[in-house]
């Protein structure tokens, strides 16, 4: 097989899974070949930590031209659903891959079966009625031996007979499981007997009622890749010690040369952020967030509402990397990852937050005129829009000041600032309700800082952006943020329910978007300019625009906590 890198591959230095691969390839391992797989359990969404997985499987196999499928472990239908199947398969196909072939570990189940007879008949393999705990009781510890189970030496025929009883239906749940026969005395936990089936009572999504007896993942896992054909079956670190038994399995079952093996690299742990499926879930179903695809969940669909890009993702685990050694990384970077992508790819359009009503007192009553608005700086082939301007704009509320300190730049009275695309201005005062409040602001132009005027040049310290009243569009927008207060919520002792942002999401009512964005559809994003970038959001309907802030133009998070 022909190792397929590309120049700009060879500039980047091979993770250390490549040079475990490319080593296979010139030492002949498997006949050459490439085959990796995906396979995540259908029970929940796959998060962030899941992406990095699945660059890794599907990675492989199309550097070094090989194939990478997709099997979901559905070994246990207590939790498995086909809504979970369908959300996977969107989820890669969006971060670009698309698999070789689809398999199920229920496609095996037979296959498995007949595995675990054959153990039993080779005295490999007893069924156990001692309950959980005296299971985990007789187990031992890292120290300390285990002891033999009171049924580890039941005779061949009396084990098969209660195996087929467990998937008769007639044996309630937890009565028995059937164990393989290692070595109780065995320095890796793992070893001592570990479960290879238990009765589930419960319809499987795909096989229906025809099992109650259900593979445990150590038993199904390995025996998969070696049904499939796979070569390297990449996993995370915690599988590690795993690995033996594996192999044990394996060894157990093949019949000729062929052996996939097992390689670990470290999981993507964020910060702020939980990667636990049972929590998450418990957000979903607590109605803490507004489901799996909720902007502020580290699942691959909630940042695909929140508008970060497949491409910022790659480029985020790229920079992390691979490697054998856990470490919790700092979320600014995969929202640097994400400001870099959409610099260079969102529209720049001008949105008012907070409005408060700015006059042109000298500017021609009725008066519009179109100006040039260029779509995006950074990339000369994205063209131009035209905007309004008129005598009546909305401006940012925060853009005002009264009685300002001597560094403020932005408008207050006797101070200049440029109108972003459009003319200086000069703040001559502004008016108050019976409050005290500020309700308008005004000042006069400059009809000769037009871009291309004679003073166009001229330079003043301020610019902020603005909206016509003529034809600002109404919105609601969503501003997002870390769903989590502390660093690191998944070691705290406190109930992680606790550790909420209460400000990870604020909505916004009554922000005035200019026209050139009343033809958006959902997933659309583009940058407001000076605030940050956002994306249209599927709730959006023609009468009723809604934006979700993506991330804000610099990380101000990190400032406020001083870092």
């Amino acid at each position: 097989m022909t190792v397929n890198n590309s120049a700009e591959e060879t500039k980047k230095s091979l993770n250390f899974i490549e040079v475990i691969v490319e080593n296979d390839i010139k030492a002949g391992h498997n006949d050459g070949r490439i085959q990796t797989r995906f396979p995540p359990e259908p029970n929940g969404y796959l998060h962030i930590g899941h992406a990095k997985a699945i660059c890794m499987d599907f990675g492989i196999a199309r550097k070094y031209g090989g194939v990478c499928n997709l099997r979901f472990d559905d070994t246990n239908p207590v939790k498995e659903d086909v809504e979970y199947v369908d959300s996977i398969k969107e989820d890669i196909e969006w971060l670009g891959y698309k698999w070789g072939n689809i398999y199920y570990a229920s496609d095996y189940f037979q296959q498995l079966w007949d595995f675990a007879v054959r153990l039993i008949k080779e005295g490999k393999a007893y069924i156990d009625e001692q309950s959980a705990e005296e299971i985990a009781k007789q187990k031992g510890s890292p120290t300390q031996a285990g002891t033999d189970s009171p049924f580890r030496n039941r005779p061949i025929e009396e084990n098969l007979a209660l195996f087929e009883k467990m998937n008769s239906g007639e044996l309630d749940e937890g009565s028995m499981v059937l164990r393989a026969k290692i070595d109780m005395a065995s320095p890796n936990m793992h070893f001592r007997d570990p479960i290879m089936y238990r009765i589930i009572k419960i319809a499987h999504h795909r096989t229906g009622t025809k099992w109650k007896a259900y593979p445990m993942y150590d038993f199904a896992h390995g025996q998969s890749d070696y049904f499939e054909g796979v070569t390297h079956s990449i996993c995370t670190l915690e599988f590690s010690v795993h690995r033996p038994l594996y192999d044990w399995f394996i060894n157990e079952l093949a019949t000729g040369e062929y052996r996939p093996h097992q390689y670990e690299f470290n999981r993507l742990n964020l910060t702020y952020t939980v990667m636990s499926k049972r929590k998450l879930l418990q957000l979903v179903q607590e109605k803490l967030v507004r489901g799996w695809d909720d902007p502020r969940m580290p699942t691959i669909c909630g940042f695909r509402r929140r508008g970060y890009t497949p491409e910022s993702i790659h480029n985020f685990i790229d920079k992390i990397g691979y490697t054998k050694y856990e470490a919790l990384n700092d979320i600014s970077l995969l929202e640097s990852a994400v400001r870099e992508d959409l610099n260079v790819r969102a529209n720049r359009i001008s949105a008012v937050l907070d409005p408060i009503k700015l006059i042109i007192t000298n500017y021609p009553d009725g008066q519009t005129e179109e100006l040039e608005a260029q779509n995006n700086p950074e990339d000369a082939t994205a063209g131009s829009h035209n905007i309004l301007f008129s005598k009546e704009l909305y401006i940012e509320r925060d853009d005002f000041m009264e009685d300002a300190p001597k560094k403020y730049f932005r408008l207050t009275p006797g101070n200049e600032v440029r109108l972003k695309n459009a003319y200086i201005i000069k703040c001559t005062g502004c008016k108050h309700d019976e409050q005290g409040n500020v309700t308008e602001v005004y000042a006069e132009y400059d009809a000769n800082t037009k871009s291309g005027m004679p003073d166009s040049n001229r330079k003043v310290k301020g610019t902020i952006h603005w909206v016509s009243t003529v034809d600002a569009i109404d919105a609601e927008v969503r501003l997002y943020d870390r769903l989590f207060i502390v660093e690191n919520p998944s070691e705290d002792e406190r109930d992680f329910k606790e550790l909420l942002n209460p400000d990870s999401l604020k909505v916004v009512q009554s922000c005035k978007i200019e026209s050139f964005a009343k033809n958006v559809k959902s997933g659309d994003k583009f940058q407001f300019q000076r605030i940050g970038y956002f994306c249209v959001d599927p709730d959006s309907t023609a009468e009723h625009l809604v934006f979700n802030r993506t991330v804000s133009l610099k990380d101000s998070w990190s400032k406020a906590k001083g870092k």
